[in-house]
């Protein structure tokens, strides 16, 4: 790998630290996206159920935005109609759209640095590939009068030119595709979090209505 480096030259370097940041941020995202920490299977169902007859208690809806990304979004209108036991629907809705929107933000966290990394690495080996060039047309220039110019120079700058195109790729092909893979996750986790949303809306209307009898 060391001579691999070396032959490379120094364009890269670059490539390098984006392949280190771009495995760092894939598996952060793994870690972060999984089911159980943005949207439990049965927490809607569980939530519902707890509160069919009454709000619970301070500490519950605190441990409950504490569970998951989802946990967040229902303890906020949760708390929106302990706060407001007259809450009407529109201002219901645009607390949960408000919730809904930290959370899409959040599952969306490091996304856009992957992404931009998947796009700048072939540039960047592009960039490595075009210094690779310089430096054969170089070579070649300063040895015109040797057939055939500098061999170890002329070798040297191949070299450069094809690792740096070959890295470039090697670093963007995985990057995109996780990068769309994680796109995708956080879309159907969109979905279900406005699913979630729309259930709890009546459900919570329901409860502050028989709170006001």
């Amino acid at each position: 790998m060391l001579s691999i480096l070396q032959a490379a030259g120094w364009p890269i370097i670059p490539l390098v630290l984006c392949s280190i940041v771009a495995l760092a941020l894939i598996i952060e995202r793994f870690l972060s996206l999984r089911a159980d920490r943005v949207a439990p299977g049965k927490l809607l169902d569980e939530v519902m159920t707890v509160t069919r007859g009454s709000l619970p208690p301070v500490d519950t809806i605190n441990k409950l935005a504490e569970n998951s990304v989802m946990g967040q979004l229902l303890a906020q209108g949760l708390r929106a109609v302990a706060a407001e036991p007259r809450i009407a629907e529109p201002a219901l809705r645009r607390a949960f759209e408000t919730a809904g929107r930290d959370a899409v933000h959040q599952l969306e966290r490091n996304l856009n640095a992957l992404g931009t990394i998947a796009s700048a690495a072939p540039l960047l080996g592009l960039l490595g590939t075009v210094i690779g060039m310089i430096e054969i047309f170089g070579a070649s220039g300063a040895t015109a009068g040797t057939p055939g110019g500098n061999p170890a120079e002329l070798a040297h700058g191949i070299s450069v030119a094809l690792y740096n195109t070959a890295f470039g790729l090697i670093v963007a092909i995985p990057a995109l595709m996780f990068y769309r893979h994680f796109r995708a996750r956080v879309d159907a986790y969109t979905l279900s979090l406005e699913q979630a949303a729309e259930a709890m809306v009546p459900h919570l209307l329901r409860l502050g209505a028989g709170g006001r009898r």
